[in-house]
């Protein structure tokens, strides 16, 4: 019987040094991690859903996306969730950098972790800079108009309609945001670790692997709330 498929006894799968499950600790509690991060995402689109549908005047003056986030920056354009799409797809696309990543590590390649692990702290920083240029243009109201802020910053007015429409945006992208900013920094120091070459000299980088985990989370959680927030 091989290494790979040989059973563990039962001590020593429980003994709090080993997972049952042919998988490290910490990539182990990463997902356990996870699991409840996502039901915690899960209840605040629920209550979102319940929000806008459960009351029928709320739901007949509840904004669309389209009306709302028609700005794109340098541009007085007209474009309705383009902006929004693009942070998207920069998400979408620092996901794919970081699978390249752990790639690279599973094959020792130094340089190839160090350049995509790279390149997805730099789509994390845009995607966070975008985040904060949207905030400004929503709280500066309709007209995107940024010196209009000491008017419209306040969660009781909201010029685009009911409030719980401001409130659900401000707090679901902003606790989306500060994990996006959370990964951002878990890479930065996982990029020096390597840089320095830290995970070189154990022999692997699973610790690419764990923050890659929680990257992909985070990038997935975008896509539901791109969906639910945005789109319905």
């Amino acid at each position: 019987m091989s290494a790979a498929t040989q059973e563990i006894d039962r001590s020593t799968a429980w003994g709090g040094k080993e997972s049952p499950f042919r998988v490290s600790y910490g990539k182990l509690m990463m997902w356990f991690f996870l699991v409840s991060d996502g039901l915690t995402f899960g209840g605040l689109l629920t209550a979102l859903g319940y929000a806008k549908f459960s009351n029928p005047e709320t739901s007949m003056t509840w904004p669309s996306g389209e009306s709302v986030f028609f700005h794109f920056p340098f541009t007085h354009a007209t474009l309705p969730l383009l902006y929004v799409a693009l942070m998207t797809f920069i998400l979408i696309v620092s996901s794919v950098t970081m699978v390249l990543a752990v790639e690279a590590g599973h094959r020792m390649d130094k340089k190839g972790v160090i350049k995509w692990l790279l390149w997805t702290v730099v789509g994390g920083f845009i995607f966070l800079g975008s985040q904060v240029w949207e905030w400004a243009t929503f709280i500066a109201g309709p007209d995107g108009d940024i010196s209009t802020w000491v008017d419209n910053a306040t969660l009781a007015h909201n010029p685009y309609g009911p409030t719980l429409y401001a409130n659900f945006f401000f707090f679901i992208t902003g606790f989306h945001g500060f994990h996006v900013f959370t990964g951002v920094v878990f890479n930065a120091l996982v990029l020096r670790n390597v840089i320095r070459g830290v995970y070189h000299k154990r022999g692997h980088y699973e610790m690419v692997e764990k923050v890659g985990l929680y990257w992909h989370f985070v990038d997935l959680v975008w896509v539901f709330v791109f969906t639910f927030y945005y789109l319905v």
